[in-house]
Order: structure tokens, then C-alpha cells, then sequence
């Protein structure tokens, strides 16, 4: 892969993860921009490097997307708190989580994929954030 490519493939990457913390950052959520964007850049290169290895003999090059999966679920755990009988931070660990997806889909150069899944996060956490308020109120 030439440097043109691996620029394009982590740069689609950040500015997906960045969109998506763009909105967790609206609602203050802990979580925010740098680390959406960095999770789903990071998650992105891992799998470059992984996809160097592509037709290696003995090389399983999916190791690495279980990995990264594995991994963000402890990244996630962490934003996970529990307050009395209030369990808080489950969402900003998923979309944290999606990030990771978003960064692997944008290194299989998966583009259209990535700008459907961003688009997604966004109005799940945005809209039915609004409606998740709403149902809590009544």
C-alpha cells in the first residue's frame, strides 16, 4: 500500500471518529472528540498493518480484528460507571466501540460503509437520545 492510500484509509478513519465525538462532545459526554477520533484512527492503522501481512503463509490477518474488538471493550469498560443503583457511561462505551468498527471498515477501504455507519452513530445517539429523555420522564 502506498502512502497515498494509507493516508486516505486513516484520514477517512479520524474524520469519521471525530464526527461522531463532534456529537458526544454536544452532550458533554466524557468520551468526546479526541477520543472517538482516536479510536477509530487506531483501529484503523492495526489493521493496515495487519493487512501487510495479507497471503503470508501461516498469517491469519483477522487475528487482529478480533483483537481490536477485545481491546475496545476494555477501552469501553472503563467509561463505564456505576452511581448507587444508576448505571451511566453504557452508550459513550458503545459508541466508543463502533468507533473501533468504523476505523477497521475504513481500512478495508470500505467508504461508503463508513460514511452510512458515522451517519448511523450519529442519529442513534442524537435523536434518540432526545427520545431515551423523553421515555425517562414518563
Amino acid at each position: 500500500m502506498d502512502f497515498i492510500e494509507f493516508f486516505l484509509r486513516t484520514g477517512i478513519a479520524l474524520i469519521a471518529g471525530l464526527l461522531v465525538g463532534f456529537e458526544r462532545e454536544l452532550k458533554n459526554k466524557d468520551a468526546g472528540i479526541k477520543t472517538n477520533g482516536l479510536v477509530s484512527l487506531g483501529a484503523a492503522i492495526f489493521m493496515l498493518i495487519s493487512l501487510q501481512f495479507e497471503g503470508e503463509t501461516g498469517v491469519d490477518i483477522t487475528r487482529v480484528l478480533s483483537q481490536v474488538v477485545v481491546g475496545i471493550g476494555f477501552l469501553g469498560a472503563g467509561v463505564i460507571l456505576r452511581k448507587g443503583t444508576n448505571i451511566q457511561g453504557l452508550t459513550t462505551a458503545a459508541t466508543v466501540w463502533c468507533c473501533a468498527a468504523i476505523g477497521c471498515l475504513s481500512a478495508m477501504g470500505m467508504f461508503k460503509e463508513v460514511t452510512l455507519v458515522t451517519v448511523m452513530i450519529i442519529v442513534v445517539n442524537f435523536i434518540f437520545g432526545y427520545i431515551d429523555k423523553w421515555i425517562s420522564t414518563k
